[in-house]
C-alpha cells in the first residue's frame, strides 16, 4: 500500500487514536486536563465578571447583592482567602439594615484575605436565608475566584445576629462551598445540624442574650454537636462559647472565631457525606448530584466510601450522579456502588475530558473537579 491510499489509512488511524486519547485519560493526563480547562474557564469568567466585581454588585433576576470590602495581608494569586460576613438587622427599615451593614465591615480582621460585608438584597426578617441568597453567594464565590485569585478551598462564612441566623441556615445547605463557618448571636429557627458533618463550625452567644432563648438554644446546639462528633468520629468539628453575663453584643470576644476558622481548608472529597435538604433545596452537595427537580425538603442521603466501595443510603433519587476523582477512589481499579444495600454499579470508570469540561462549567475549580462520573439508574 502506498500513495493516497496509505495516507488515508494513516489519517484514519490517527483520528481513532487521538479520539481515544481525548476520552480515556490517565491520572496524570487527567490532572493536566483539569488544570488546562479550569484555567481557560477562569480566564473567560474574569473577562465576563470583572465589571460586576469592580462595581461590588451582583444582580440575578430581581435581586441585587452589594458589598463592602477590605483586604488583609498578602497571598499569591489563587491562594487568597475569602471571608463573607453577614450583617444583622432584618425585619426593619432599610436605613436600619444599612447601618448594620456598614458596622459589619468593621467587626472582624483576618490576618489574610478578602473580607466582604454583603448587603442583604431585602429587608425581611429572614434576609439571609431566603432562596435567592444561595445562587448569589455561589456567584460571588465564582467571581472572587476568577477575578481576585481566591482559593475556593479557603472561603469562610460568618454572621452576627440576623447574620448569625443566616449562618445557621446557609452553612449546612452550602457546606460544600466553605472551609469553615462561624455563627454569632443568631437563632437557628428550624435549621438542622446534619449537613455540618464536614464543615468546621463555630458558634457564639452571650450568656445573658435571652431574647428568643438564643442563649439556651445555642448551648443546646453545642451539646448536640458534642454528641454528634462523639458518635461520628472525624465529623462535626466545632468550637462553641457561651460568654457568661454578656448580652446580645459580645464585646468583640467572638472575634476569636477568625483565627480558629483560618486554620481550616475545605476538603472537597470527604469520605462520608450527610446531605439533608432544607426548605431551600440543592441539586448538588460535594461529590453527589441529583436530577433537577427531584430534591425534596427533609430528604436525607448518606454516602460513605470505604476503599473502592461507595455506599448510598436513605433518599437516593433515580439518576443520582456520583462525581469521582482519584482523591476519592483509585480510578485505575474497579469500584462498587450499592444503594440501600442493593447493587448500583460495579466496574471500572473512565476518566474523560468531557466529564471535566462539564464539571468545570458548573464549578470552575481545580481541587474539587471530578474526572469521572457514575450515574445510578
Amino acid at each position: 500500500m502506498h500513495g493516497p491510499m496509505l495516507s488515508r489509512c494513516l489519517i484514519a488511524v490517527l483520528t481513532v487514536s487521538c479520539g481515544f486519547a481525548a476520552e480515556t485519560l490517565t491520572k496524570s493526563t487527567a490532572e493536566e486536563a483539569v488544570a488546562r480547562i479550569a484555567a481557560a474557564r477562569l480566564a473567560d469568567l474574569k473577562k465576563e465578571r470583572t465589571a460586576e466585581v469592580e462595581a461590588k454588585s451582583i444582580t440575578l433576576g430581581d435581586k441585587t447583592l452589594r458589598w463592602l470590602q477590605k483586604d488583609f495581608g498578602s497571598a499569591p494569586v489563587g491562594k487568597r482567602s475569602l471571608w463573607i460576613s453577614m450583617h444583622g438587622g432584618g425585619g426593619a427599615p432599610a436605613a436600619v439594615n444599612d447601618q448594620q451593614w456598614k458596622n459589619q465591615i468593621r467587626l472582624y480582621q483576618p490576618a489574610e484575605g478578602i473580607y466582604l460585608a454583603p448587603r442583604a438584597p431585602t429587608d425581611t426578617w429572614n434576609l439571609w436565608h431566603e432562596a435567592h441568597i444561595d445562587p448569589l453567594f455561589g456567584r460571588l464565590i465564582e467571581d472572587m475566584v476568577a477575578v481576585n485569585g481566591v482559593d475556593p478551598d479557603k472561603v469562610f462564612l460568618m454572621g452576627y445576629s440576623a447574620g448569625g441566623d443566616g449562618v445557621w441556615q446557609l452553612a449546612p445547605r452550602m457546606a460544600d462551598r466553605f472551609a469553615a463557618a462561624a455563627m454569632m448571636a443568631g437563632h437557628p429557627n428550624e435549621s438542622k445540624l446534619d449537613g455540618l458533618r464536614n464543615l468546621p463550625f463555630a458558634l457564639f452567644v452571650g450568656g445573658a442574650d435571652a431574647m428568643y432563648d438564643r442563649n439556651k438554644i445555642v448551648k443546646e446546639r453545642i451539646d448536640a454537636l458534642d454528641q454528634m462528633a462523639k458518635e461520628d468520629p472525624g465529623g462535626y468539628v466545632h468550637f462553641g462559647r457561651v460568654y457568661e453575663g454578656l448580652p446580645h453584643w459580645m464585646n468583640g470576644k467572638d472575634a476569636e472565631a477568625v483565627p480558629w476558622m483560618a486554620a481550616f481548608t475545605r476538603n472537597p472529597w470527604p469520605k462520608k457525606i450527610v446531605w439533608l435538604q432544607d426548605d431551600v433545596t440543592h441539586d448538588r452537595f460535594y461529590w453527589l448530584e441529583i436530577p433537577k427537580g427531584s430534591a425534596k425538603t427533609a430528604a436525607r442521603m448518606v454516602a460513605e466510601v470505604a476503599g473502592q466501595e461507595i455506599k448510598l443510603s436513605g433518599d437516593v433519587p433515580a439518576g443520582t450522579s456520583i462525581w469521582l476523582s482519584d482523591a476519592l477512589v483509585d480510578l485505575d481499579q474497579a469500584i462498587t456502588v450499592t444503594v440501600n444495600g442493593k447493587p448500583g454499579f460495579q466496574g471500572k470508570v473512565t476518566r474523560s475530558e468531557a466529564t471535566i469540561r462539564e464539571a468545570i462549567q458548573a464549578r470552575p475549580e481545580i481541587t474539587g473537579c471530578p474526572t469521572a462520573v457514575v450515574r445510578i439508574k
